[in-house]
């Protein structure tokens, strides 16, 4: 049987969205539970796939680093059987996503680099991978809405 969301659990939900390292503590307060009984709701949602992970959103820090953003289009000669750009791509610190797509091209690749040198050395790499018919790449200008 499928769990059904009460009141609580959209709070909990909402203010999880907000600030997941929220304490257990505040959370009960701002629900109106006990820490334990939120505790238990935390691992039920985990349980049931209403969460599924927790992330961190990365941001300037103050270090006055630029983190320059590219979008890699990579065409595959086979799409059935180009597993091993993904598995190549996986081993890319700075390959933050790779969705594979319909339409003209198969996988969209988003590279982050502090140096731009270095995502010319990643288009590269991908460029010269044996499965790999054609690449197309697109830098960010400005990245207005991240979640």
């Amino acid at each position: 049987m499928k769990y059904l969301l009460d009141r609580t659990d959209e709070q909990l939900l909402a203010e999880l969205k907000a600030n997941a390292r929220i304490s257990h503590a505040e959370l009960s307060a701002k629900v109106n539970l006990s820490r334990n009984a939120v505790r238990v709701r935390i691992e039920r949602l985990e349980r049931e796939g209403f969460i599924k992970g927790y992330t961190i959103v990365t941001g300037d820090g103050g270090n006055g680093q630029h983190v320059t953003t590219a979008l890699i289009f990579v065409y595959r000669h086979d799409r059935m059987r180009g597993g091993d750009v993904i598995q190549a791509l996986r081993k890319i610190p700075e390959v933050v996503a790779c969705d594979v797509m319909t339409g003209d091209f198969d996988l969209l690749v988003r590279v982050e680099s502090t140096e731009a040198d270095r995502i010319r050395q990643i288009w590269q790499l991908i460029a010269e991978m044996p499965s790999v018919r054609d690449t197309l790449t697109a830098f960010a200008l400005s990245s207005v809405i991240r979640k």
